[in-house]
């Protein structure tokens, strides 16, 4: 097996798991439904079996994909996150910054004004 067929294989075993393990099939429920053994279904998430165009096709309909997926590489959580993120702070601008700060101080400023009246009415007898 050269080492393109072998990272090809590693793929598509990673993703039939991780797809099956986000929808909380065990083996034996994924197996059932495709009408094929636990032990093949084994043998393909440990890389040691391939499938035919047709199996592969269950094997997505399955899991609720599509069958490009099951050889995609997976993106981690981290890096959507980080995506989103920095996506956000690219929109953040000093504009907006000031605005809210326009918006808080005037707020602020009457709360402590009223806080103030109300203690010092307090002390007065």
């Amino acid at each position: 097996m050269n080492r393109d067929e072998k990272e090809c294989r590693q793929l598509l075993s990673r993703n039939i798991k991780r797809f099956r393990n986000r929808l909380g099939l065990s083996q034996l429920n994924l197996a059932l439904e495709l009408g094929i053994s636990t032990t093949f279904l084994s043998d393909i998430e440990t890389g040691k079996k391939w499938v035919s165009a047709q199996t592969l096709a269950q094997i997505a309909k399955a899991l609720k994909i599509e069958v490009y997926e099951l050889f995609k590489p997976e993106q981690t959580v981290k890096d959507d996150v980080s995506a989103a993120v920095i996506k956000y702070l690219d929109n953040i601008d000093e504009t907006f910054i000031k605005s809210i700060e326009d918006t808080i101080r005037p707020a602020v400023k009457k709360s402590i004004t009223k806080m103030r009246r109300y203690y010092s009415a307090e002390k007065s007898p």
